[in-house]
């Protein structure tokens, strides 16, 4: 297993280096045709690269062509990368000279004494940690994909720089199967089918604030109804806690610190309030309403808690990115010998999750970032045992350093979707500072009190964002449990009209969610909105069912299925739901 993550970790590096070069080539590009342009950053990312420029006028999709013609010269003429190292004040004159004041203030922001590099290609030189490959010509593989504007620094209080998008690969092959998987995500785009299917709507009223329709709230409330009967076979209680808290409860709990510029603020009574941005603070409350015995723990409490987080305009993204979202928060406290079980639990509630759900996953253990509460012994002890539970277990994992939350080192869970794409959604985090924090104890066999564990967990993340996930993935063709409408009954004449009404009938006293069709329309029509409501059955009655009195199923992942009786179809349909079939 060492030597596949090894092998994996050094085929992600190889392409991350390909990438970084390709962001300097598009740069050399933007100032060969646009001269006045200055440099900010260039970093390669998870899914290409991109370079962010201060322009005169934003750029175009025509600017962008040109670009990319201006890119592939540069890589045929296969110029070599040169490193060169400088002592800081040459490396401020250098910058300075270019007119690159974003460079400028990078320099400056670096510690004394620290390295300072550029990399250079022809008569192109940026500042540039590296790595990168030896010419321009390994470039092989690359594609522009889109303009966007960024802040610099990520900050709104900051100019708005124009950022290129775009994506390279060792093989034209590679690239060719990435821009197709680019365009069969933008006809599963979840914004796109949520409207199209009636599922959920964003208005400029309230914007990163989803509203969800009717057919969204039956998705959202069978989702929810699996979660909680996941939970109550395993052992946990569900509360629910207050949207706003005072201020001072966010101080002790180190968000103040931490997360404010996250958080939305407000008075009460001339006293200082936070709407909450995570739910574990009030979780605490909880636990400290009343002293807990060691026989009293393992303690599992669950919440679907709604939270708020200010999340910048330009990075709102449907139901992927939102200001306030539902997390399917768990809180577990725990003596520590009990720590190592209660995550091989927690794992196994997750993979129960996602194999229903019809996801294949990847496993990430965070360690401590560099802006982190409590002691690197702690943090040490932390991340070992969560190491211990993965490998117990046999659970593959890669190592993401510094990627830990501030309380926490933690295990994500990235789910991968059926066009090979993955998503962030579940996680464990250990957390050994908030029982410090607030004073939490138990009273242990010895009749004295001791420090609880404490295990903050989410399985879905967020059940806006994993809804979106959801649609793209089954590109809103769900499966017959989850689907909003799990039958369709058309019409093709006016006289079947009675024997639709008591099918439908039939079906809805068994639970099954039923729409009918008895509209004047041709039976192609119907048929053909039908499919695009993406319901899984439909049931088709004409003179003949009704004089036999029976229905014509149409399958929508299996085709015509011929005449049946009503209980045939009901009987596949309840063994489908039973064994949430996908």
């Amino acid at each position: 297993m060492e030597k596949t993550q090894q092998n994996i970790h050094e085929n992600e590096m190889e392409l991350r280096t390909l990438r970084h070069t390709a962001s300097h080539v598009l740069a050399q590009a933007v100032q060969k045709l646009f001269p006045t342009a200055k440099l900010a950053i260039g970093p390669a990312i998870d899914t290409g690269f991109y370079y962010d420029f201060d322009v005169e006028e934003p750029f175009t999709t025509q600017d962008l062509a040109a670009i990319e013609k201006e890119m592939q010269r540069i890589i045929k003429r296969n110029a070599k990368l040169e490193r060169f190292v400088l002592p800081r004040d040459q490396a401020l004159a250098l910058v300075r000279e270019q007119g690159e004041l974003y460079k400028v203030e990078l320099i400056e922001e670096l510690p004394e004494g620290e390295e300072i590099s550029f990399y250079k290609q022809e008569d192109f030189v940026d500042l540039c940690a590296g790595p990168h490959v030896a010419s321009t010509g390994k470039v092989k593989a690359m594609k522009l994909l889109s303009i966007a504007g960024a802040y610099w620094r990520g900050s709104e209080k900051n100019k708005m720089l124009q950022r290129v998008y775009g994506t390279a690969f060792p093989t034209k092959e590679e690239l060719s199967a990435y821009l197709e998987r680019l365009e069969e995500a933008k006809r599963r785009d979840h914004r796109k089918l949520g409207k199209e299917l009636g599922l959920f709507m964003l208005g400029d009223e309230g914007p990163g604030f989803p509203f969800f329709l009717p057919k969204g709230m039956v998705l959202r409330n069978l989702l929810e109804a699996y979660w909680r009967k996941l939970h109550e076979a395993n052992g946990y209680a569900e509360i629910r806690t207050p949207i706003m808290l005072n201020s001072a409860l966010w101080q002790q709990s180190g968000h103040w610190d931490h997360y404010r510029d996250n958080m939305y603020m407000t008075k009460i009574d001339e006293v200082d309030f936070c709407v909450k941005p995570m739910n574990c603070p009030g979780g605490i409350l909880v636990y400290k309403s009343k002293m807990h015995s060691y026989r009293d723990l393992p303690l599992r409490v669950a919440e679907l808690g709604l939270v708020h987080r200010h999340e910048m305009s330009g990075a709102l993204h449907g139901l992927m990115r939102v200001r306030a979202f539902t997390q399917d928060d768990a809180h577990l406290y725990l003596t520590p010998d009990q720590v190592k079980d209660e995550i091989i639990g927690i794992i196994q509630m997750n993979c129960d999750m996602y194999a229903t759900s019809g996801f294949a996953f990847r496993v990430e253990l965070s360690t401590m970032p560099e802006d982190h509460m409590g002691s690197v012994e702690d943090w040490d002890r932390a991340t070992e045992t969560l190491r211990q539970a993965l490998e117990e277990i046999g659970m593959p994992y890669k190592i993401n350093e510094g990627d830990g939350a501030f309380y926490g080192p933690k295990i994500d869970f990235h789910l991968e979707d059926c066009i090979g794409r993955t998503w962030q959604c579940g996680t464990i985090q250990l957390d050994f500072q908030m029982p410090v924090r607030f004073d939490m104890e138990y009273v242990g066999p010895d009749g004295e009190r001791h420090r609880p564990v404490m295990v903050h967990r989410t399985i879905l993340g967020s059940m806006e964002r994993f809804i979106g996930i959801l649609i793209e993935h089954f590109a809103g063709a769900f499966p017959t449990w989850l689907a909003p409408v799990q039958a369709k009954v058309l019409t093709i004449t006016e006289r079947c009209d009675d024997w639709a009404r008591k099918v439908a009938e039939e079906l809805r006293a068994q639970g099954i969610r039923v729409e009918t069709d008895l509209r004047n329309e041709k039976i192609g029509f119907k048929i053909r909105e039908a499919q695009m409501e993406k319901a899984p059955y439909m049931l088709i009655i004409g003179d003949k069912e009704v004089e036999d009195q029976t229905v014509a199923v149409r399958s929508r992942k299996d085709g015509d299925l011929g005449a049946m009786p009503v209980s045939g179809i009901l009987e596949k349909m309840l063994e489908e739901i039973r064994t949430k079939a996908r």
